[in-house]
């Protein structure tokens, strides 16, 4: 029965993400959590499979439309791969409700940036950085983003989201190109996982199926039905949610 309600939820989450150009570890995470599993040693590096699954696989569309700024976020995708281990490394070392309070924070800070531009359409359809400029910031900011990944479990989609899109990035190729560096970092921390990670076969196996519908149906619905205001505003509302269900359980370990 916890294996069945794990891969519905990580069904949906996988479609909602894919569109996103999300991994969606922010939900599988807490999903494996909360259905009992152990934080440490089996949600956050099977997490952190699953989220290197869903964005790999949405991938696949998403750059066969054309959506994906290799040229540009090729240094970013690199620099995150070298700090995702070295998170991974460090995250041992910090204490649980440490690390989900700083999970919390991450998420929530994300979803105030991106209620701020809901329901603003995007500026231009064009990317408005240069391939130069777009290389060195994407270079910069790929380091500590592959760290907080690593640490956190999750492949730092919820900040690159924001970042390129403060870039100047199309609502719809800033997604796509997430996907892209959201992969590599997050297969990165995942080896970094790997060696006090815990990975039950059933739960793995039915997790993983459930990502691999869930990404494609979701890659899909985000190229030819989603609109962009509405991207943006079920982006916040669900990092919103997140981040208030992370919030009480670290203040109901205080009380």
């Amino acid at each position: 029965m916890i294996t069945f309600l794990a891969a519905v939820i990580i069904l949906l989450a996988s479609f909602l993400f894919a569109m996103l150009g999300l991994g969606g570890g922010m939900v599988y995470i807490p999903t494996l959590h909360w259905l009992g599993f152990d934080f440490k040693t089996v949600a956050i590096p099977l997490g952190l499979l699953l989220n290197g699954l869903n964005t790999s696989l949405a991938l696949i569309p998403y750059s066969r439309a054309g959506l994906v700024d290799w040229k540009g976020m090729w240094l970013m995708g690199v620099t995150a791969v070298i700090g995702a281990p070295i998170g991974a490394l460090v995250e041992p070392l910090v204490p649980h409700d440490w690390l989900v309070a700083a999970f919390a924070v991450a998420v929530i800070a994300a979803a105030i940036r991106m209620t701020m531009v809901a329901g603003k359409p995007d500026a231009s359809e064009h990317i408005a950085l240069s391939l130069a400029q777009r290389t060195l910031w994407g270079g910069v900011s790929g380091l500590g983003i592959g760290f907080l990944g690593g640490m956190l479990g999750i492949g730092g989609g919820f900040i690159i989201v924001p970042l390129l899109m403060w870039m100047g990035y199309p609502t719809k190729q800033a997604a796509a190109t997430t996907a892209m560096v959201v992969t590599f970092s997050s297969f990165s921390g995942f080896l970094g996982h790997v060696a006090h990670g815990q990975f039950p076969l059933g739960i793995t196996v039915f997790t993983a199926i459930a990502v691999l519908l869930g990404s494609q149906f979701g890659a899909r619905f985000m190229m030819h039905k989603a609109k962009t205001p509405a991207i943006k505003k079920v982006y916040a509302a669900v990092l919103f949610l997140i981040s208030a269900k992370l919030l009480w359980e670290v203040a109901g370990s205080f009380l």
